[in-house]
């Protein structure tokens, strides 16, 4: 659900930043755009954190059929750039998620140095379908399929409520959050999914929050709230020197 107050602060935010930098980057090409025009409508809203530092991208639910940016990924976002992280919230097409969230780390990845971001140790965040879409790309044989070996895999990912149930040794680590509630994604399902990569010696969290349903977002005013900043803590435990 969208709160009021994180609602204007993002906006107020964005507001800040446009008067004198770019806060949204198409992330395909004037050609690829000709090509297929729907490439247009993806790309990253950019919301900085220190220069130089690590960043996310975050990835709205929306069950494939929509993005649900402003209560699933910008409320993310706003508290990673306040933690001091670069964050990125990926506006993508629901037909071509895969492809637009591995053509987005592309973008960053090859852009670091203009965009002011380390290349290393970046996280990937996602809800729901955007769960999914971390997850995914999280994984270092998924990512190869899209991507050449010079793209380093992320070395977290942080995913809410789905029910994604691979794992490999090729996984990140995992931070997860779901609510006991949950119609759509079922804890104990996501638990055993921690517990097969636990058993491949990958490091996972795994935080299951009582009376919560689907798509609690950063959990104002829940017993969820301050899962974000756990993330943060977890991410910050997983990066390489």
């Amino acid at each position: 659900s969208l709160h009021p107050d994180t609602t204007v602060a993002i906006l107020n935010k964005f507001h800040e930043e446009a008067k004198n930098n770019q806060i949204f980057y198409p992330i395909y090409n004037s050609d690829e755009i000709k090509k297929d025009s729907s490439k247009a409508n993806a790309g990253l809203f950019y919301l900085k954190g220190k220069e130089n530092a690590p960043f996310a991208i975050c990835n709205a639910g929306g069950g494939f059929m929509y993005v649900g940016a402003m209560h699933d990924s910008f409320p993310h976002a706003l508290k990673i750039s306040e933690a001091g992280y670069n964050a990125f919230v990926l506006i993508y097409r629901p037909d071509y998620a895969y492809d637009d969230l591995a053509q987005a780390i592309y973008f960053i990845e090859t852009h670091a140095k203009e965009l002011k971001v380390s290349k290393e140790n970046y996280s990937l965040w996602g809800g729901s379908a955007g769960a999914r879409m971390a997850a995914r790309l999280g994984n270092l044989k998924y990512l190869r399929r899209y991507l050449q070996d010079s793209i380093p895999q992320a070395c977290t990912v942080v995913m809410q409520y789905t029910g994604y149930n691979e794992a490999s040794q090729y996984d990140a680590p995992t931070f997860v959050t779901v609510g006991k509630n949950d119609y759509i994604a079922d804890y104990q399902n996501m638990g055993y999914r921690l517990e097969r990569l636990n058993n491949l010696g990958i490091p996972t969290e795994f935080h299951v929050y009582d009376h919560l349903t689907h798509g609690f977002g950063i959990g104002e005013g829940t017993v969820a709230e301050g899962w974000v900043e756990e993330a943060i803590e977890f991410w910050g435990r997983n990066m390489k020197e």
